[in-house]
């Protein structure tokens, strides 16, 4: 495998050229269940703002309610994603990818249910209407081209957003993402 992809610590299930902040907000996947789909989403804490500790601490179960009054709603909430690209191109894994992260909620994918059980999520630093940075997509590519080495289900036609398996309740990653770059770019490699 060329060196311009991650590495995969097959014991672990996580990759090396990460930062790691292992994340509690997990669970098992269902047994002789594939990961064969990638779902992209994007978040800010507060909504708008990048840079800061307030994602790890969110998907650590550590965030600061009284830090800024939007995080009220966040009171008593558990969720984790598996990977997280910042703006600046850090990537930050939060969760091993042979387990569940929460980071789907409420989905389906081509009438399969509870897509958090047979997928891979990303997170990109940023909002629905903000365009992403070439840090990130210049990492996001390496990424799904990673993760396809390891994990060969996930085709390109199995590269969904947030909003594609939870339509009306999710928007991410918005219509700032470029997919038809993306898509490119994993087709000219």
């Amino acid at each position: 495998m060329s060196t311009d992809k991650f590495q995969l610590v097959p014991e672990k299930a996580w990759f090396s050229g990460t930062r790691h902040c292992p994340s509690p907000n997990f669970n098992l996947r269902p047994e002789n269940t594939p990961i064969d789909l990638l779902v992209i989403h994007n978040i800010s804490l507060p909504a708008g703002q990048f840079a800061g500790s307030y994602i790890d601490d969110l998907f650590c179960n550590r965030l600061d309610m009284d830090a800024d009054p939007s995080f009220a709603d966040l009171e008593g909430l558990e969720v984790s994603s598996h990977l997280l690209i910042r703006r600046d191109g850090e990537v930050v894994q939060y969760v091993g990818f042979d387990k569940r992260a929460w980071h789907a909620g409420v989905s389906t994918f081509q009438r399969r249910e509870n897509c958090n059980d047979f997928s891979i999520g990303i997170e990109l630093e940023g909002t629905d209407t903000l365009a992403y940075t070439d840090k990130q997509y210049q990492q996001l590519i390496k990424l799904i081209q990673s993760l396809q080495y390891y994990y060969p289900a996930i085709s390109n036609q199995r590269i969904v957003g947030h909003s594609d398996i939870a339509p009306g309740r999710k928007t991410d990653p918005g219509v700032a993402f470029d997919w038809s770059y993306v898509l490119k770019q994993l087709e000219a490699k």
